[in-house]
């Protein structure tokens, strides 16, 4: 059955909205077709409208498309960097790594204000001149835990740390019941560091701290602390234990003055390196060994009275270095 004419006549609309043109002109459109002899009846004009309006729209829709695209900005993509990266926290080196302190080779005790025994001496909680609180608050800082091991160390127990630090051991005129590397736990450590152990090792002068005993564990790892005095500080004369690192290495960035007062020295055979020397001296050495790297160096440095500022001159910048060093020792713990 033939269309209606309102069939005709809404086709027809339809095409005016679109093309935006008079129905007489549209009209005209149509009767130039029958001009070149296409006689159309009324059902085959409504469907060529119908066909014509289609198409007609489907052009609208895609050129509509492309203007809205082109009014419309797209959305930033996030960038890789921060567009204020000084204002966004540092990543932490530390990633809840734990820095287990030993508290066995250098088991030192007092009394504290309630009479109780307690110990003292390169701990973290040791908020006095002899402490580590500072030190641990660096580590603190970057993302480690810092944790204390009171018995001699096995493989068992270091496990559960990433960082191990002996610090000084003892000598019977620190501690009369003195606790000496013996070879078996020197072989529990040696083990831990080749499964991918990261030990820090600050030794102290002679007359200070073993190093007889301890050189059972560190010449394992080419690193042998030498029976010899320097630096030896008398009252607040600071010049004599002054050390100049120059920075631009692995381990300090920056140049820093640090402060070491009566040391030893190191001598380094593979696989141990030197990576601080002063006047022929080595005063820090790296080993890597297994899948693990010990760090030693000649004096306990990074205790309180010498890093909270309070005592040497504002060229000294212990705590400065410290804060690079702790950065170093825990970037090199394996994931």
């Amino acid at each position: 059955m033939p269309p209606n004419e309102s069939s005709q006549t809404r086709a027809q609309e339809i095409l005016c909205n679109i093309f935006d043109e008079p129905i007489e002109r549209l009209q005209c459109h149509l009767d130039n077709v029958d001009t070149f002899g296409v006689q159309m009846n009324t059902c085959f004009r409504v469907a060529l409208l119908v066909l014509l309006a289609a198409m007609a729209f489907g052009s609208a829709n895609r050129q509509s498309a492309r203007i809205l695209a082109s009014e419309t900005v797209a959305p930033e993509m996030p960038s890789n960097e921060s567009p204020n990266a000084s204002n966004e926290p540092k990543a932490l080196s530390g990633n809840g790594d734990t820095v287990l302190l030993d508290a066995w080779y250098n088991s030192q005790q007092r009394k504290d204000a309630k009479g109780q025994q307690v110990y003292f001496h390169y701990k973290w909680n040791d908020e006095t001149d002899s402490g580590y609180s500072l030190l641990g608050r660096i580590f603190n800082d970057d993302g480690a835990v810092t944790k204390t091991l009171f018995t001699a160390p096995t493989f068992k127990e270091l496990r559960k740390a990433q960082v191990y630090i002996i610090v000084s051991p003892d000598i019977p005129v620190k501690n009369p019941n003195p606790h000496y590397m013996q070879p078996e736990e020197a072989k529990q450590i040696v083990q831990w560091v080749r499964a991918g152990g990261v030990l820090m090792i600050m030794e102290n002068d002679p007359p200070n701290a073993d190093l007889e005993h301890l050189n059972l564990l560190s010449d394992r790892f080419g690193i042998h602390f030498n029976n010899v005095v320097r630096n030896q500080v008398k009252d607040d004369q600071f010049e004599t234990g002054k050390l100049a690192i120059a920075g631009g290495g692995p381990i300090f960035h920056d140049g820093h003055t640090i402060f070491m007062k009566d040391i030893c020295t190191i001598t380094a055979n593979s696989p141990a390196h030197a990576v601080f020397v002063d006047r022929g001296d080595t005063i820090m050495a790296v080993a890597k060994f297994g899948k693990g790297i010990v760090f030693a160096t000649v004096d306990p440095w990074l205790y309180n009275e010498y890093t909270d500022g309070h005592k040497l001159p504002a060229a000294y910048d212990n705590y400065a270095a410290g804060k690079e060093l702790v950065r170093w020792i825990l970037q090199q713990v394996r994931h």
